[in-house]
């Protein structure tokens, strides 16, 4: 009896513990997913204001289509690369809050998620 009430002890520990490591691995993922964002934000905001300088101070029409035709596109080039960054840093936050447990799964006979 004694034995089986220090392996559940001693299981309830283990698994608090990677309960605490997981919480810590996804706080920081969230932590560096915040940070692109403001970076991305703040980048984005200046790029704008860059951007409408331009186009206020074209002498034509065309030539002012012709600088938001060009900020349209590096704006959308540059959201599709912010996503696929984002999606990495979520990916990456997903695996290092998985870690923690992958020892308790193994016991199970229970496999990690293929990833790349």
């Amino acid at each position: 009896m004694m034995k089986s009430f220090e392996d559940m002890q001693s299981a309830s520990k283990e698994g608090m513990e990677a309960m605490t490591a997981s919480t810590a691995a996804m706080t920081k993922g969230y932590q560096a997913v915040a940070t692109e964002v403001a970076d991305f934000s703040k980048k984005s905001f200046e790029k704008s204001a860059g951007h409408w300088e331009k186009a206020v101070a074209a002498k034509s029409f065309e030539s002012a289509v012709a600088v938001q035709q060009a900020f349209a596109k590096e704006t959308f080039d540059a959201t599709v690369a912010e996503f696929t960054k984002l999606g990495e840093l979520y990916a990456a936050a997903a695996k290092s809050a998985f870690k923690p447990f992958e020892a308790s799964f193994a016991a199970f006979g229970v496999k990690a998620p293929v990833t790349k």
